[in-house]
């Protein structure tokens, strides 16, 4: 059987469809999977990956922005044709927009499965559908995906695993940070792809200090492009000078991640990747439902804080806010949080008794 993942971006969403591919290479070892993900860091965080026999790389975003040009029809004409040539028997849209049941339509597959119209981000997109599968779309969103494995005969049972292959040179620039820090760390991400997503730079600032004198703990701030300053802001906050700003790649955070004692970040793909390599976690959300979109790796789901008092965060999902209050959440509620996480987690670190949440900020294990 040849089955097509559709999946093209973002990380966080890569991220959580991969234990829907490796469910199906666990109960059909003999299939060929192969990915259709967008160039750059979706596809870059598939390379090698033990349960897909091919990655397909497409530039959409690239292609609209130079779509008159003759290099982008060939660069298409290309895709469509390597898609009909591997005649694939399934193509499975765990993206739910236009363009990705168009890729699906287009590979030619007899069975192309996504989601039920209420599911789909795109409803138009169900046109070009052959099966749709009903699903309840506030459910954790990988929970959602897996739901489209259990529609081709397969249970799902077991472990989630999140397949990502690390290169040995991925592994030294770990070691060798985290030798140079000491042989500890904690980790801050204070990027997201939406700015409505960020927290304060000066209350991780805040947290960066507190890791260190509560517990020696020394920071790395990571950052990917663009979110350079970010970082720099947060590392130039700091009092302890414990914290480091460091540039990585998509691989180079999750093998540091494996290693650290604690991850704190809001909803973005380095959270999810983090929760992936089974870091202890405290997340930070404020637009997004931690329900639907809280991390969720290995062991489970990690706690989050987060805003319960604004009507406007019901099914808020907005990229653009005039005020985003929901991210107005104190520095000391996300300091229970982790020490706490460090308490219960396999972090190494021994954590002072927690405190209790007071207010309009709640702290737990989303469930």
């Amino acid at each position: 059987m040849k089955i097509l993942v559709i999946k093209l971006g973002a990380i966080g969403d890569v991220v959580h469809t991969l234990p829907a591919v490796s469910m199906i290479r666990r109960h059909l070892p003999a299939s060929y999977i192969a990915w259709v993900a967008e160039r750059g860091g979706p596809a870059s965080l598939l390379g090698d990956n033990p349960c897909l026999d091919r990655v397909i790389e497409i530039d959409s975003k690239g292609w609209r922005n130079r779509w008159s040009e003759p290099q982008t029809r060939q660069a298409i004409s290309k895709v469509v044709g390597m898609l009909q040539s591997e005649l694939f028997d399934i193509a499975l849209d765990f993206q739910g927009l236009l363009k990705s049941a168009v890729i699906g339509k287009l590979s030619r597959a007899p069975r192309r499965i996504g989601f039920s119209i209420g599911a789909l981000r795109e409803p138009a997109s169900a046109v070009l559908l052959s099966e749709r599968v009903s699903v309840d779309d506030r459910q954790h969103v990988i929970y959602k995906n897996l739901r489209l494995v259990e529609h081709l005969g397969i249970p799902i049972e077991g472990r989630l695993d999140f397949p990502i292959a690390v290169t040995p040179e991925d592994e030294r620039f770990s070691e060798t940070e985290i030798s140079r820090l000491g042989g500890r760390i904690a980790m801050l991400n204070p990027g997201g792809g939406w700015r409505t997503k960020l927290w304060s730079t000066k209350d991780y600032a805040l947290i960066a200090d507190r890791l260190w004198s509560a517990f020696g703990l020394p920071t790395i701030v990571t950052f990917g492009p663009g979110e350079e300053q970010l970082a720099r802001d947060v590392v130039e906050g700091t009092r302890s000078n414990a914290a480091v700003a460091l540039s990585v790649t998509l691989k180079q955070l999750f093998a540091l991640a494996r290693r650290t004692s604690i991850f704190i970040g809001g909803d973005t793909g380095p959270l999810h990747l983090a929760a992936a390599a089974g870091a202890p976690i405290v997340g930070i959300y404020g637009p997004t439902s931690s329900i639907r979109n809280g991390p969720l790796g290995r062991h489970g789901r990690e706690p989050v804080v987060e805003r319960r008092d604004l009507e406007c965060r019901v099914d808020c999902y907005r990229r653009r806010c005039g005020h985003t209050s929901c991210m107005a959440i104190p520095s000391e509620i996300v300091w229970q949080s982790v020490i706490e996480r460090l308490a219960t987690g396999d972090s190494g670190a021994r954590a002072p008794a927690a405190g209790r949440h007071i207010g309009v900020v709640r702290n737990d294990r989303a469930g």
